[in-house]
């Protein structure tokens, strides 16, 4: 009867690490997003700043349905890479000056 217990009670502790990992990993995935799409408006440049916007778009979009742990894994530190990568781009590109493109630029009244 013991055993039986302590079986029981150790598939529910997995369980509950499952659910916990799935809504931590939801947390991360949500919150990369987030820090992914902020980074990604501070391109001064027009054509970096939509490319990088729309990478992270669709990037997102089609994991959206990854439920493999090892996969999402890989994703996630795949995703702060890039966060590295904006960031230093960023950092660079407010270095230099640019000149606004015809679609940010104010229409003259």
């Amino acid at each position: 009867m013991a055993m039986y217990q302590m079986q029981q009670h150790t598939r529910r502790r997995a369980n509950d690490t499952e659910i916990n990992m799935a809504s931590c990993s939801r947390a991360q995935v949500i919150s990369l997003y987030r820090m992914l799409m902020k980074e990604s408006k501070k391109f001064p440049s027009y054509n970096y700043r939509t490319y990088a916007l729309r990478r992270v778009k669709d990037g997102f979009r089609e994991n959206l349905h990854v439920e493999n742990p090892k996969t999402l894994d890989m994703l996630i530190n795949q995703a702060r890479e890039n966060l590295a990568v904006i960031k230093r781009q960023v950092s660079i590109g407010l270095l230099y000056s640019v000149q606004r493109t015809v679609v940010e630029r104010e229409p003259h009244l």
